[in-house]
């Protein structure tokens, strides 16, 4: 879809939100009902649902929501020529750009997942995201020469940018590109979200391209039921399902996103440490935290790491992640325990 947002970790979202919606049994409320509506959005589909009351402005917030998703991709597109965040990846190095007090916040956010797992998250990995043929300047057939990766790693680098947050200002060291694909989606669910807790709406699901943020649960006191799709890349069909009364799920995977040349598979995931794509054995990782963006950033950086060191990571961070892995015969599961409680 043209002019959106790049969400490569959407082409491989391994969440299918299982909705249960109508109003509630004769034994509640009898005006309470679960209300929302569904859009298109950053180069995928979103959906709101809440509980209410029947009386509920819909339209109200269908208006609200509308201005705030064309707002951020106005600000953090990669595909809109004129967005602020083209804007910045087209100014000179060295120079200071003052930019908007929401992309500050998720280049802040990135910068401390940055830092947190040792550059295994890097939004400035875009240029080898494009070279490998992931990005908007489209499909490649053959892997890039040595020579040209190389070339541009040296460009690879969070702390090539530098944020004064109070001022609102950025400088890049160099020809940084930065690209917020894998944490703009999460911070987008985490501002509709926002859009609903400000009208005092306790009970939620919104989601966008499968990330999501839950509170509360559906009419009855059920929680909101969610499934972890299997890893597969011709067929989709359920691995397990999980249980959310509070917090924020997303997944990244690297089986639906990727190009084959003699009969080797590149994944989308790039290693911002190797600059090449990944080749471990982890297919999939889902993971829940407080707010969708960091779990965004963090599905992606567990991702990056794979099955061993990703995990050993979650566990030393108290990060509730589940991995699915590849393995002779089908997919191998483990989880961290925190991500037990959701197992329910």
């Amino acid at each position: 879809m043209a002019n959106q947002i790049r969400l490569t970790k959407w082409l491989a979202a391994s969440l299918l939100a299982v909705f249960v919606f109508g109003m509630l049994g004769c034994n509640q409320a009898p005006k309470e009902q679960v209300v929302g509506f569904d859009g298109l959005t950053m180069g995928t589909s979103f959906s709101m649902k809440w509980v209410a009351e029947s009386d509920v402005d819909v339209d109200q917030v269908k208006t609200e929501v509308g201005a705030l998703l064309s707002r951020i991709n106005q600000q953090m597109s990669t595909y809109i020529d004129d967005s602020e965040l083209s804007v910045l990846n087209k100014t000179e190095p060295g120079k200071e750009m003052v930019v908007s007090p929401e992309l500050m916040q998720v280049l802040q956010e990135a910068q401390r997942i940055s830092n947190l797992t040792g550059g295994a998250f890097d939004v400035t990995v875009g240029p080898l995201v494009n070279l490998w043929g992931f990005g908007p300047d489209g499909r490649i057939t053959h892997a890039p020469e040595d020579e040209q990766i190389q070339s541009l790693q040296a460009r690879i680098g969070y702390r090539f940018v530098h944020l004064e947050p109070e001022a609102l200002q950025l400088t890049k060291a160099g020809q940084q590109y930065i690209d917020l694909s894998a944490i703009a989606k999460g911070y987008g669910v985490d501002e509709l979200a926002r859009v609903l807790e400000v009208r005092g709406v306790e009970h939620y699901l919104v989601e966008i391209g499968g990330e999501l943020r839950a509170k509360g649960g559906k009419p009855g006191g059920e929680p909101w039921r969610l499934a972890i799709e299997t890893p597969s890349a011709g067929e989709r069909s359920v691995q397990d399902v999980i249980s959310v009364t509070a917090g924020a799920v997303a997944t990244s995977g690297d089986y639906r996103n990727y190009f084959e040349e003699d009969g080797v598979r590149f994944s989308h995931t790039i290693d911002p440490r190797t600059a090449r794509p990944i080749t471990h054995r982890l297919a999939s990782v889902t993971v829940i935290r407080p707010t969708c963006a960091e779990a965004d950033a963090l599905a992606t950086a567990l991702m990056v790491m794979g099955e061993e060191e990703g995990y050993n990571f979650a566990l030393e961070q108290g990060i509730d992640a589940f991995f699915i892995s590849k393995a002779d015969q089908g997919f191998q599961t483990r989880h961290t325990p925190g991500f037990a409680q959701y197992m329910k």
